[in-house]
């Protein structure tokens, strides 16, 4: 492996190095537009306010259902693939 690097290395130094030169364009340079700065307004925005109570209580009830949803078809499919994988090892034993 090591020689193979090395072997790899030297191929490598073999090449041509790069130009220490620019490239000159080949076709005349592109005209662009004007550039001309772009306005940028600053105005204030409100202060971060605190969801109500309800807000809050619904977003933990809604978490809360989602997770139990997810967790029980998670469940439901683990419990098939088990199934699935204990009816056929205990079938190729029977044989």
């Amino acid at each position: 492996m090591v020689g193979l690097a090395m072997l790899a290395l030297l191929a490598a130094g073999w090449r041509k190095t790069a130009r220490a030169t620019a490239r000159t364009p080949r076709r005349a340079p592109i005209v662009r537009r004007r550039w001309v700065p772009i306005a940028v307004a600053e105005t204030t925005v409100p202060l971060y306010k605190r969801p109500n109570p309800i807000r809050r209580v619904w977003a933990v009830v809604a978490g809360s259902g989602i997770a139990v949803v997810i967790g029980a078809v998670l469940a439901t499919v683990v419990a098939f693939g088990l199934a699935y994988v204990v009816v056929t090892l205990t079938d190729l034993l029977k044989q």
